[in-house]
């Protein structure tokens, strides 16, 4: 019987991929049509073309695998038609876990957006309360639509285990993500200045492996926080500037700046050029909300690694390097 993963043309989605080829069992990957699946093939998985959306491509795509790994998201920031994140994120999910009801074990990827974070800095967890009001922007509250609809499934019986990654960083974060593209402006010197915030990094090899240890290990209708080291933005900053050599940012920069800042990029780019902002008041909403996590049950009961990210931070320096994103 195979093995299905989505997602496997992006960030995490890849690296699960590629850990279960490395482990003797490459999977099928779900990819949409029109979407370069170039980087799968050294991989030597089966591709199968199917969309979130088209309820018949996800049944051929399931069909006759007993583990499901639903890697797959809309994650964008800016959108000017948001109903496309939940038609993708929320409808798609659902549409995928109909037709992967003959499978033994499905592990759905949600994001530490979906749990709550205490308002004192402390680490949250994965019992750590928040609702759709007090989420913020159209990806978390679609995620976590999603994650219910996985929940409920899973109450009703269906094999269904959630993880929730952290912040992935590593080799491979090819479009890049909203972290890897930190990187990338801090390695070419376009980041005059950082807002105070912090986040919790991971490796995204650890968050990889989390994946396979919960379809061993991890118990039907249970959530798993996959995340590693809670460090402020500015920390980051000090270790991209050590492995690299470049100078870090000093200029500390105020919200209300963040704010005015990205208003007006909008203003000039969505209203006047018709096109996305490169900087939206969303990002800068969840700048300005402290995500930290602790990942101490994924580690307890699933056995997630934990490597330093300060390793994970030194192999996507390098491999944006060696592929041009930035010179050194």
């Amino acid at each position: 019987m195979a093995i299905l993963v989505t997602g496997a043309t992006g960030f995490v989605g890849w690296h699960v991929a590629r850990l279960l080829a490395a482990a003797g069992t490459p999977p099928r990957c779900l990819v949409r049509p029109g979407t370069d699946p170039a980087r799968l093939t050294p991989l030597g998985v089966e591709i199968v073309r199917g969309d979130l959306r088209d309820a018949a491509s996800l049944r051929a795509a399931a069909a006759g695998c007993h583990t499901v790994y639903h890697v797959a998201a809309d994650y964008r920031l800016w959108t000017r038609d948001p109903q496309e994140m939940y038609d993708s994120n929320v409808e798609g999910t659902s549409l995928l876990l109909d037709a992967a009801a003959d499978a033994q074990r499905i592990v759905y990827t949600s994001t530490v957006g979906c749990l709550g974070h205490p308002p004192d800095g402390s680490s949250g967890d994965e019992n750590t309360p928040t609702s759709l009001d007090e989420l913020t922007g159209h990806y978390k509250k679609s995620k976590y639509l999603a994650e219910q609809v996985a929940l409920r499934r899973a109450a009703a019986g269906q094999p269904i285990v959630i993880v929730n990654p952290s912040t992935p960083v590593g080799e491979g974060d090819h479009k890049p993500t909203r972290t890897g593209q930190i990187i990338v402006d801090f390695l070419r010197g376009k980041m005059p200045g950082f807002v105070d915030t912090g986040l919790n990094w991971v490796d995204v090899h650890d968050v990889a492996a989390g994946h396979l240890l919960a379809a061993e290990r991890g118990k039907v209708g249970e959530r798993y926080i996959l995340g590693g080291e809670n460090l402020s933005l500015e920390a980051v900053l000090h270790l991209l500037a050590d492995i690299s050599g470049r100078p870090r940012p000093r200029f500390r920069v105020p919200l209300a700046v963040a704010f005015a800042a990205a208003r007006a990029n909008e203003f000039y780019n969505v209203t006047l050029r018709r096109r996305p902002p490169t900087i939206s008041v969303e990002s800068v909403r969840l700048a300005a909300e402290l995500m930290y996590f602790t990942p101490a049950k994924a580690i307890r009961d699933l056995g997630l690694p934990q490597t330093p990210i300060r390793d994970a931070l030194t192999r996507a320096v390098e491999w944006y390097y060696a592929h041009g994103y930035a010179r050194r």
